[in-house]
């Protein structure tokens, strides 16, 4: 008896333990992607200083809140604006933030935040609402500080 097979076997691939793999890699990609430059408002004109200095990598490391004030002193936070009275009451709510993370930690002084405040001010801002501004951060605990300006004005 002869016979002939007539059918072809064919191999194909699963594709579902890849795919899996793909998806987690996208997950946590999406997870540990930084989205810093999330908290930079572009509608702020930096002050010019030929002297500015980039950020140092230790410093980029530390924690940060960006500020942003426009040229009528608004501050804006997390795509909100503030006026100043707002503004000292958002900043008391993020001092009590740092508070809540930071507690636990060894040496940790309320009075003396380990957050680096990152002011980004127009070049058109008063400097009451800014002074303001950082009155209310001081009374709340904040210590550090960083200016943001340009080394080169466009």
């Amino acid at each position: 008896m002869a016979g002939t097979f007539s059918e072809e076997l064919k191999a194909e691939p699963n594709l579902t333990p890849l795919l899996d793999v793909v998806f987690q890699l996208i997950t946590f990609f999406m997870l540990v992607i930084n989205f810093s430059q999330d908290t930079y408002d572009a509608r702020i004109k930096l002050p010019v200083a030929p002297s500015a200095k980039p950020v140092d990598s230790a410093q980029a490391a530390e924690d940060r809140l960006v500020l942003n004030i426009n040229p009528n002193g608004t501050l804006l936070l997390n795509g909100r604006e503030f006026g100043p009275d707002e503004a000292a009451r958002e900043m008391q709510l993020q001092a009590d933030l740092v508070k809540l993370n930071f507690r636990n930690k060894p040496d940790f002084d309320p009075n003396n935040l380990p957050t680096t405040l990152v002011i980004r001010a127009d070049r058109n801002t008063p400097f009451e609402p800014l002074h303001k501004l950082i009155v209310a951060c001081q009374t709340n605990g904040f210590r550090k500080f960083s200016l943001k300006a340009m080394t080169r004005g466009n």
